[in-house]
């Protein structure tokens, strides 16, 4: 895993780079929440192939105390990747839901991650 370091107006975003799963539990979310954090960042953008397929599956609850960890602790989180191809009504609603907010987007690709903060 590499972080690579984004400054957008004082503020510094971490974007995780890897070609592996990260988070295949609660723990990697927190095991990879206190990296960053410790690093001085408060604002993540992580790709959805960085995920375990499980993330996406609300019925194990998952995706919600993930997100739940990173908006305890202030940690602004964006997840990147294409939505579209899921199918679960419960999921799109999820991803709707988390973008009317300012603590976890779901957005296409880096540029609209980082242009929230221009």
């Amino acid at each position: 895993m590499d972080i690579k370091a984004h400054k957008i107006k004082e503020i510094e975003v971490a974007e995780i780079i890897s070609d592996t799963i990260l988070i295949r539990n609660t723990e990697d979310a927190l095991d990879l929440l206190g990296n960053v954090y410790y690093q001085g960042f408060n604002h993540v953008v992580i790709y959805e192939k960085n995920l375990s397929a499980d993330f996406f599956d609300l019925k194990n609850k998952m995706a919600g105390d993930i997100l739940q960890k990173f908006s305890n602790y202030r940690v602004r989180l964006f997840i990147v990747g294409d939505f579209k191809k899921f199918t679960s009504t419960s999921l799109k609603d999820f991803i709707y839901e988390s973008n009317q907010g300012k603590h976890v987007n779901f957005v296409a690709n880096i540029a609209d991650a980082l242009q929230c903060f221009e």
